[in-house]
């Protein structure tokens, strides 16, 4: 296996810290409509996991495609990283609700913590939007 690039480590960072800083949030919520217990706090860790471990893979996955000489085969990592992913993210949001120890919303909302982060990335340096091809 190839050594995990240094800036797949770097947004995995940013994307658990904003899931950090979102959980954070989501744990204040329910504890201002007085809805808070154990089954929230194991739920948002549960989802936050599966969240960030999703980034995390995606990032391999790209790293993976384009290390490929062929651009077919590289099109193929990525359409297997995609579905592997979607099927990885629905047996978490899957055992998030069936779990009784998991509150459910807590344990599926985290699991688009790491789109909201992507949002907020032009903002804090990550993209260079006036450079071709993003970061």
């Amino acid at each position: 296996m190839k050594k995990i690039d240094r800036a797949v480590w770097k947004e995995t960072v940013y994307v658990a810290l904003w899931t950090l800083i979102l959980s954070a949030l989501m744990q204040a919520v329910f504890l201002i409509l007085g809805k808070w217990g154990l089954s929230v706090l194991l739920g948002n860790f549960w989802g936050a996991a599966g969240a960030v471990l999703n980034f995390f893979l995606l990032g391999i996955g790209v790293q993976h495609a384009v290390s490929q000489n062929d651009p077919k085969k590289a099109q193929t990592v990525i359409r297997l990283s995609h579905t592997l992913r979607l099927l990885m993210l629905v047996v978490f949001a899957a055992v998030g609700v069936l779990v009784p120890v998991f509150q459910t919303v807590a344990a599926v909302v985290p699991l688009i913590f790491p789109q909201v982060a992507m949002l907020f990335r032009p903002k804090f340096g990550g993209i260079d939007e006036n450079k071709e091809g993003g970061a």
